[in-house]
């Protein structure tokens, strides 16, 4: 069927589209491949790109087929893993005791090498075409639409993203979480967000070109909608689609609908400032933790613009690393030119992740614009931000100070949950150990608290909280409780590892690398003794590998670290994280392996 001149759609396990330009054509979806044996009946000569709207088998499963031609294969950012990695995924996806209900497991069987992943929000020439990709999650977390013009009208290939007026190809892949209406109510939002963008005709994988795409989409939400009102009736992603901000104050805003909140402070000069960016748009947490589960998009940004004249967000300032805080911040670098600015001892997490055996850790590395001096207050148009350590949360986390609207205001992250009432309920210390938290940190950040006096109290998943000195009072008393506790609960004269009860770790902690490299690596050993030691460490390694020097030694101060280089030499069969361990020994006493890290050779 010809779509519009030079646009064909093609009948196979999904609906193949094949957009021509001259001689050339780039395919969106690629079924079992059959394309490829018609090409002359569309006056196609040769096909340099495919463009996978979602992973699904259906749309996938001939992809070998493209590479074998020399075809280039694009694949949507969050999901490339279930394509050239399909082997490893099908490895490593839980099988037992599953409550994560998303349909990555209709991937393909195999891994097929893709060429790149496609660009977010911009417009890019596959061939000698020009598309723009707009993420639309709904039938998957990272299923696209592409939109390109032909012969004066603006075409949608969707994916499954609709099938048809008011329907959609499956309801059971909306359901991402057990008993969850995730992906209900993200389809909700991605076809009011295509709906803006003005398409003359919709093009599912499944279905008829949709002519009238208003009224089709109008009344596809409607239904979800209904279908989410049988579960959540409180939930309404249309209505919070149209009102995403909460004004905390006429130039501070918060998100409602994100995941963890972001803050917006607004400039009289029509930029904006973001305070954390993490998930836009989620009803909940994403449903499992591989990259396939959690896509950042920026579905509210068109509403701040709409609603508060903003031309442009210029700064992006994290409290901590967490992914949920900032996993929006390279699709804002990239699609807005949005500059990151963070805390000086957060950056080495940001832009080199895997070095670091922590929870919560953003896949990707997060350049950092300008790093930022605790204490030293920066000017960003007619503010003046300061920076704070934060530890408690996790070691590697800011407070930050500014003034707005008449009002000092603290941006915490994930510290506390502001909901602690004197003499009624405990403060809510949220408090992680393999986060780095030590003893007296709700100590260290009440006082803080203390000494600023701040106003107000923004955190990232609670409501804004006023501050008394009562509520002062009450975080320092919980604080003092809670290093106490810990004390009395550990058997600190004899062995003192800190709260987290490790003598050791590796950096980097991950490696991804070729066989025959030579890693750089160090070893960290703390002194569990209050008294001068002497430590040792005795690296585990696989057959073939070799630690140089074997055994590392360092004198330490009491309860003290040290830092000791050491490399590895990786042997040259391929494996998936071979492990390395540090056998920790102080003042001749052996505490066996403490760490450990993990090297992937390919």
């Amino acid at each position: 069927m010809q779509v519009v001149p030079g646009v064909h759609r093609h009948p196979d396990t999904v609906n193949v589209y094949l957009v021509a330009s001259g001689d050339d054509a780039i395919l969106i979806d690629f079924g079992t491949g059959d394309v490829l044996d018609h090409l002359a009946e569309y006056g196609v000569e040769r096909v340099t790109d495919v463009l996978l709207t979602h992973h699904h088998r259906d749309g996938t499963q001939g992809l070998a087929r493209a590479r074998d031609a020399g075809i280039r294969i694009w694949a949507p950012p969050s999901e490339v893993n279930l394509v050239a990695h399909a082997g490893e995924h099908w490895q490593m996806r839980p099988l037992d005791n599953d409550y994560d209900l998303r349909e990555d497991r209709f991937s393909l069987l195999d891994d097929v090498p893709v060429t790149g992943v496609v660009q977010d929000y911009r417009p890019v020439r596959y061939g000698s075409v020009e598309v723009l990709a707009v993420p639309t999650p709904g039938h998957t977390p990272g299923s696209m639409t592409y939109l390109v013009e032909v012969e004066g009208k603006r075409l949608a290939f969707s994916g499954d993203l609709i099938a048809a007026p008011g329907k959609v190809w499956s309801l059971a892949a909306t359901q991402w979480t057990y008993t969850g209406m995730e992906g209900v109510g993200a389809t909700i939002v991605s076809v009011l967000d295509l709906l803006d963008r003005a398409p003359d005709v919709v093009l599912p994988a499944h279905g008829d070109p949709i002519l009238e795409p208003e009224p089709a989409i109008r009344l596809l939400a409607q239904r979800l909608q209904g279908l989410i009102d049988l579960r959540s009736p409180e939930w309404q992603p249309a209505a919070l689609r149209d009102r995403p901000f909460v004004e905390i104050s006429r130039h501070l805003l918060r998100n409602r609908t994100s995941i963890a909140n972001t803050y917006v402070l607004l400039s009289d000069s029509g930029s904006a400032l973001v305070i954390d960016y993490g998930y836009d748009f989620t009803a909940w947490l994403p449903s499992g933790t591989d990259r396939s589960s959690r896509r950042p998009w920026l579905a509210t940004l068109p509403l701040l613009r709409r609603d508060y004249g903003i031309d442009r967000v210029e700064v992006a300032i994290p409290t901590h690393y967490h992914d949920d805080h900032v996993a929006g911040f390279n699709l804002l670098r990239e699609v807005e030119g949005t500059e990151v600015w963070a805390a000086e001892h957060m950056v080495p997490m940001l832009v080199d992740p895997h070095r670091y055996d922590l929870p919560c850790l953003w896949w990707d590395p997060i350049p950092v614009d300008r790093p930022l001096a605790f204490g030293r207050p920066v000017r960003w148009h007619e503010y003046e931000i300061t920076v704070h350590p934060l530890p408690g949360h996790t070691l590697y986390a800011c407070a930050i100070e500014f003034e707005v609207d008449g009002r000092k205001v603290l941006a915490t992250g994930d510290q506390q949950d502001g909901r602690g009432v004197a003499g009624e309920r405990p403060e809510f210390l949220n408090y992680q150990y393999r986060n780095g938290f030590r003893f007296d940190d709700f100590v260290e950040s009440a006082e803080l608290y203390r000494s600023l006096r701040p106003d107000l109290l923004i955190s990232g998943h609670w409501l804004p909280r006023p501050v008394t000195d009562e509520y002062l009072d009450l975080l320092l008393s919980s604080g003092r409780e809670l290093a106490r506790l810990h004390r009395e609960l550990l058997p600190l004269d004899v062995i003192d590892f800190g709260p987290g009860g490790f003598g050791a770790r590796i950096e980097p902690y991950r490696s991804d690398v070729r066989p025959g490299t030579v890693i750089d690596a160090a070893v960290i050993l703390r002194n569990p003794y209050q008294r001068s030691a002497d430590g040792s460490v005795a690296f585990v390694v696989p057959d073939g590998w070799t630690a140089d020097p074997p055994v590392v030694r360092a004198p330490l101060r009491p309860l003290g670290e040290a830092r000791v280089p050491f490399r590895l030499i990786v042997g040259d069969v391929p494996v998936r994280r071979a492990r390395i361990a540090a056998d920790l020994t102080v003042d001749g006493v052996r505490f066996g392996q403490h760490a450990e890290a993990l090297v992937t050779v390919r």
